[in-house]
């Protein structure tokens, strides 16, 4: 089978493009600049040059495919520069479903996120559940727009697309701000921990497969949550304590000081150079927020399975270690 894959520079789709070669399958990924996607280029992936916001850079990339995987997104969160979040999310994934219905492409996969149902309150959601309230940040909201009100309507229209929405992904080589907690974790530079946030962690070799099924064995219309175990971060760092032997962070800040915290900084930030973790958007995405959906359909109807959290967590780490040896993180 031939598969156009967006985002395969990024954590997931660049695992997504590994399995789908491995498992004898031609890839096409869409990039915005061949010169930086050579490691691509290795493995065996054909690069088109293109961007998901160019919608007349999609077609001739795309034609041919029997299968389309869109990954590509704008994952930030307490970011200065947030207006490119629309443009990338919402009409850039308008610009990828649209092209694959005019192509008549068989099937489609896209890759929402739990982030869509914002914080539930320590509710454990499925796919049945809609947020319709005030979101957090700006990626969950331009994420929800894209989700109901770009993917939705056009598999109402009859587009045959199947949705993946993970939860907390993790592994090694994780760049976002997970990742970076965890880098800031070993170098004991991580003062605080926020009380009882609660992810759904899955390493992100599972949740890649999680999409291969998706394509084998997803039915067009239907969402799947790819969610794995619910932890709170406290419960991870002290796993990590366990897996490294390094300290973590003693002091918590529960649910009201850091509100408390996001409505000061909301007032400084527009004049004061805050780190991106320290700004008002950061803050109240971390105060006792629950990110927890089931993964139950996914594991039903797909065969979707997580690895267990702590040899998930102590591969991460290992090779974040090996990381710092061979240059200071």
């Amino acid at each position: 089978m031939k598969y156009f894959v967006t985002g395969a520079t990024g954590f997931i789709g660049g695992r997504l493009a590994r399995q789908l070669l491995e498992a004898g399958h031609d890839v096409t990924a869409l990039v915005r600049h061949p010169d930086k996607a050579g490691h691509l280029e290795a493995m065996g992936v054909s690069l088109a040059q293109g961007d998901i916001t160019r919608r007349d850079t999609l077609p001739a990339a795309m034609e041919g495919a029997d299968g389309v995987f869109h990954l590509a997104a704008w994952y930030k969160v307490g970011a200065r520069d947030r207006r490119v979040a629309e443009n990338i999310n919402v009409n850039g994934t308008r610009n990828v479903l649209e092209v694959m219905k005019d192509l008549g492409i068989k099937k489609g996969v896209y890759t929402s996120t739990v982030a869509v149902f914002s914080d539930t309150a320590g509710r454990l959601v499925d796919e049945s559940y809609r947020y319709d309230g005030r979101h957090l940040s700006e990626y969950d909201r331009t994420k929800w727009v894209a989700h109901y009100e770009v993917a939705l309507p056009m598999i109402e229209a009859g587009l045959p697309l199947v949705i993946v929405q993970p939860g907390a992904v993790y592994g090694p080589g994780d760049t976002s701000a997970v990742g970076e907690a965890f880098r800031q974790y070993l170098r004991k530079r991580l003062p605080v921990v926020p009380k009882g946030m609660e992810l759904c962690w899955s390493h992100v070799d599972d949740v890649a497969h999680g999409h291969v099924l998706a394509m084998d064995k997803g039915k067009p219309g239907e969402s799947y949550i790819l969610a794995g175990q619910r932890r709170t971060l406290e419960d991870v760092l002290g796993m990590a304590e366990e897996i490294t032997g390094v300290k973590g962070p003693r002091i918590r800040l529960g649910p009201g000081t850091l509100r408390v915290m996001a409505r000061i900084t909301s007032v400084f930030e527009p004049v004061l150079p805050l780190p991106d973790s320290y700004r008002s958007e950061s803050l109240r995405v971390t105060a006792g927020t629950t990110y927890i959906a089931d993964n139950a359909k996914a594991v039903r109807e797909l065969g979707y399975s997580v690895r267990a959290l702590r040899d998930g967590l102590r591969e991460t780490f290992a090779a974040m270690m090996d990381e710092m040896h061979a240059k200071p993180l």
